[in-house]
């Protein structure tokens, strides 16, 4: 029971990890211990699997895919989604600055933990690591696309923002604010709209069972290089969770002023500065993400097996 609860804890960090633009579900399960697991669970398609399933062989096809740990890792994340969904579109209305500055610890914390999972540290991982935050901090300035919202496009959405939130240092919340489908698959969860959240899971899952298998060979083979790469991404996408910002245009959407092409600024060169409102109370927030990442860390989750 000890350990149902524990996986089922692991999968409620996932979950929150998953909601937050910037922070990978997959990067919280390396953080948990549960990642290795988690991938031979997901990519356990393969002759074994087809075999016990044409044999009739429930129970071994049971062990095989570890269906108990899935369900329970399973719904630990769905119920971080569900109730974190509503928390998060609060936060980003009333206290962005503050919800980023948090987020960007969050995403620090993460960054120096993955550096440590790396067992080779030479010239070949530093430059690869180099070039991830080059990527990641292109992508992070980039505009979003404002994409047609249509149900092939939550089916893509749902395909290629799975396949990043199992991917450590990337996030899947990430690509979807690049898409511009952020706000709405966030609004449609906390508003139980039972046809996006249904489609958007159906592409998930088929993005998830194409994906994993690739990722299980690739962090396998080339394991140093390739989280030298994913670490390097995350810390470029920084950028993108910088709590000070100000917006360079707006654009009029029925009553609401959406600002478009925000700039980096520092906190003091923001308009009517506030040292307390502007600076301290952000960089607290951003203490309290660093914080808490370290603290799961420490706890006995990362012995989870």
């Amino acid at each position: 029971m000890n350990n149902v609860i524990k996986i089922f804890f692991s999968g409620l960090l996932m979950g929150i990890a998953d909601v937050v633009p910037g922070v990978s579900g997959g990067t919280m399960a390396f953080i948990l211990g549960v990642y290795d697991r988690l991938i031979n669970a997901l990519s356990g398609v393969n002759k074994t699997s087809i075999r016990l399933l044409f044999s009739g062989n429930l129970k071994g096809l049971w062990h095989h895919f570890d269906v108990g740990f899935l369900l329970v890792l399973g719904l630990g994340i769905v119920t971080s989604i569900l109730l974190f969904a509503q928390i998060i579109t609060y936060w980003l209305n009333e206290y962005p600055l503050y919800l980023w500055g948090f987020f960007f610890g969050l995403i620090l914390a993460s960054a120096v933990l993955l550096l440590k999972q790396i067992d080779e540290i030479n010239l070949t991982t530093i430059f690869v690591c180099l070039c991830g935050v080059g990527v990641g901090a292109v992508a992070s300035i980039l505009v979003p696309v404002q994409f047609e919202v249509t149900n092939s496009m939550i089916f893509i959405s749902g395909m290629i923002a799975i396949c990043a939130m199992i991917l450590p240092g990337i996030s899947g919340s990430f690509l979807l604010l690049i898409m511009g489908m952020y706000e709405f698959i966030i609004s449609s969860i906390k508003a139980m709209q039972i046809d996006v959240v249904t489609i958007f899971a159906v592409g998930a899952l088929v993005g998830l069972l194409s994906f994993s298998k690739f990722l299980k060979w690739l962090l396998s083979t080339y394991k140093s290089i390739a989280l030298a790469g994913l670490t390097g991404i995350m810390i470029g996408a920084l950028t993108k969770v910088w709590p000070w910002k100000e917006a360079q245009n707006w654009v009029v959407d029925g009553s609401e002023i959406i600002p478009i092409g925000e700039s980096l600024v520092m906190p003091w060169s923001m308009v009517m500065y506030d040292f307390t409102g502007d600076l301290v109370i952000p960089i607290l927030y951003m203490g309290g993400g660093v914080i808490s990442i370290f603290l799961i860390n420490y706890i006995s989750l990362p012995k989870l097996r």
